[in-house]
């Protein structure tokens, strides 16, 4: 009823622990570790979800408990006495801001690296091959087991000495959940067989903690509820698996999972699901789950909009509810919501780029990850400009957000009738429709912010000269970039193909000279029109320039609408043969020329920059356009802010063709001081 309390803003108990509210993140490899270390960098990620309000950020996602458990990428060494003096210092910090904060402690075991850390062969209960992680695991003898339950333990003591409020385990793929599992787990020894023995390895390690760290200190486990799929468990064996652990009472707490993570679909749309998925696919399996066990369950899985995880919340489905990639594109969300500021939370999308190699960056947060050199926050200049924004796409909108921010006089023009420029486009991929969001949220932001926009309108140098401006920005975009190819006049863009202003028919040659999303969607689209068509990309796989998520949902849809893709083709001429084009190609490794017929060739080799504004500008700016980058990069404003006439900025694809991540970064660290 109106004026109710919101149950995500109830504190919580757990054992002496109380969280200040029930919205938590759990614990991911968030590429910020250095020598296995969370250092400054780290920390201060982790801080930010601290000071937005959160009550329980986790951390260390696959910390590793022995030197035999490392991968090549930056995990926490959990193992590393070093690891002790790093915990104090964070702990004090995340403290200091009233949240609590727990890692977690695995091994890898057949998930290792064999050419990582020390490169030490692997280990599983089994020699069984995960076919993500490729390593063949050495199987594990008694000394081994109990050489890693000690390493569980003494991790776990590090942990409490570092002044953490507790630790989780993880069984999922890891090394505990290798030995539940009968698909990893075929040992015929007491560790293998029934229900029973592949549980005692577990077991072990947790009584061992248990007895090392104590009962005032807070242990749970990262449970995989159910892994569907043949030969795996089943929800009703991990629940009986569930109880099992429960009743020997070495734990506090479930932090429930679901599926499996040993290939990159899975990985991609049971672990950590992106926009290809529905929201909260699992959260009705958790409630479940959390029915019938007597301990707190937590969950985390595409849990996004505050709605759902009230609801998850009210209806008793979870104890906490854990909004890890929302808090990776606000770290301030938990603060919004308490100040009754819930609609200018901004949204996470869903676009996974928090889990390609730039991760945990947020594709339309360029400060997370980077808190230090780009704060959340946006300060109020000392002095109030007039700045005039040329263009409403990502580049454009975030520009005027921020100077709006800043406390500037802003004016946004934008020639279309619509903001948003090319994720309007992007967004009729089946799958990506939450892209949306990018621009949505902007669009409400520079509403609230007082921003004055004016569509429909084309700016030419004359008009934006008059203006009066302080400072121009342009951020006009691109275009299509096809004169480059010999025999361009046949050939039309993937823009026009989103767009609207093309309707190809028949046999179609679709181009991708980039490994991004355009050539996809255009294929799809065409695909789904009834167009038979035929990819041809220039990388050596399909979608080179995306996530590991995306590709594999891309390589998915490709098999669903029977597109088989051409790859290491470089496209170098079209010719018309009467009512029919010949597409020449380059193999890149044979050098081979090949030739293909068609009705119609779509192509997509980015955007060439939309510059006639800015060319128009230049001479007449006070800075003739140019950006001191050495100022841009350390977070200085601009010099020159002084000299008589506006200064001139160009950002986004208006500088050259690059993706929305570019576009906002470019218009955050230009405007945040300006």
């Amino acid at each position: 009823m109106s004026g109710a309390p919101d149950p995500l803003l109830e504190p919580f108990r757990l054992k002496h622990l109380v969280f200040r509210n029930r919205i938590m993140s759990t614990s991911h490899a968030c590429g910020l570790a250095e020598d296995g270390m969370p250092v400054e960098r780290y920390q201060a990620y982790h801080e930010a979800k601290a000071r937005g309000g959160i009550a329980l950020t986790m951390f260390g996602g696959s910390s590793n408990v022995s030197p035999d458990s490392q991968w090549n990428s930056p995990q926490l060494n959990v193992h590393d006495e070093r690891i002790v003096s790093h915990f104090q210092r964070f702990s004090k910090r995340i403290h200091a801001h009233g949240a609590r904060i727990m890692c977690q402690v695995s091994h890898l075991g057949g998930r290792g690296e064999p050419n990582a850390g020390a490169r030490l062969a692997p280990i599983g209960p089994s020699p069984v091959r995960e076919t993500l992680h490729r390593a063949f695991a050495r199987e594990m003898d008694e000394h081994d087991i109990a050489r890693v339950v000690a390493d569980y333990a003494e991790a776990a003591a590090r942990c409490r000495e570092g002044g953490l409020d507790g630790i989780e385990t993880l069984t999922g793929a890891h090394l505990i959940g290798q030995f539940l599992s009968p698909a990893t787990n075929r040992r015929q020894d007491r560790f293998g067989g029934s229900v029973e023995n592949r549980c005692r390895f577990g077991l072990m390690v947790h009584e061992a903690i248990r007895m090392r760290v104590g009962d005032d200190f807070v242990v749970g486990i990262r449970f995989v509820i159910d892994e569907a799929g043949e030969r795996h468990l089943d929800f009703d064996e991990c629940l009986a698996i569930a109880r099992i652990f429960e009743a020997s009472g070495t734990i506090d707490f479930f932090n429930a999972i679901y599926g499996r993570m040993d290939t990159r679909l899975k990985l991609a749309v049971d672990c950590m699901p992106g926009m290809a998925s529905p929201m909260s696919p699992f959260l009705a399996r958790a409630g479940a789950f959390k029915a019938a066990v007597g301990l707190p369950v937590f969950h985390a899985t595409r849990i996004t909009e505050l709605a759902t995880a009230r609801h998850a919340i009210r209806e008793g489905l979870l104890d906490m509810v854990a909004m890890t990639r929302a808090h990776i594109a606000d770290p301030a969300l938990v603060a919004k919501l308490a100040r009754g500021d819930e609609a200018r939370v901004r949204p996470c999308v869903g676009a996974t780029h928090c889990m390609s190699e730039m991760r945990p960056t947020c594709l339309h947060n360029p400060s997370t990850g980077h808190e230090r050199e780009l704060p959340h926050e946006v300060e109020r200049a000392a002095e109030r400009r007039r700045v005039l924004v040329a263009g409403g796409g990502p580049a454009g909108l975030e520009a005027a957000r921020v100077c709006a921010e800043r406390g500037h006089e802003v004016r946004l023009v934008e020639a279309s009738s619509v903001l948003g420029g090319q994720v309007l486009l992007a967004v009729q991929a089946h799958w990506r429709r939450d892209l949306i969001g990018v621009v949505d949220w902007r669009v409400r932001e520079i509403e609230t912010l007082g921003v004055e926009v004016q569509l429909n309108r084309y700016l030419e140098p004359e008009e934006a000269g008059a203006e009066d401006a302080d400072v121009v920005i342009v951020a006009t975009g691109g275009v299509p970039d096809l004169d480059w190819i010999d025999g361009a006049e046949q050939c039309t863009s993937v823009w026009d193909v989103l767009g609207g202003t093309a309707n190809p028919a028949g046999e179609i040659v679709v181009y991708d000279g980039t490994g991004r999303h355009a050539a996809l969607i255009a294929a799809e689209k065409l695909r789904l029109s009834g167009c038979e068509v035929a990819f041809f990309g220039l990388d050596a796989q399909l979608a080179m320039e995306m996530s590991y998520a995306e590709q594999v949902i891309w390589r998915r849809r490709s098999y669903e609408l029977g597109i088989e893709p051409h790859l290491d083709r470089r496209l170098e001429r079209v010719e018309r043969q009467g009512n029919r084009l010949r597409v020449f190609f380059r193999n890149e490794l044979t050098d081979a020329e090949e030739v293909h017929e068609t009705d119609q060739v779509v192509v997509e080799h980015g955007t060439l920059p939309a510059d006639g504004l800015f060319r128009g500008l230049r001479e007449r700016s006070s800075n003739r356009g140019h950006v001191e980058e050495r100022a841009l990069m350390e977070g200085r404003p601009q010099p020159g802010a002084d000299a008589e006439g506006f200064q001139l900025f160009r950002i986004g694809d208006a500088v050259s063709s690059r993706n929305i991540h570019a576009a906002v970064l470019d218009a955050y660290r230009l405007c945040r001081v300006l």
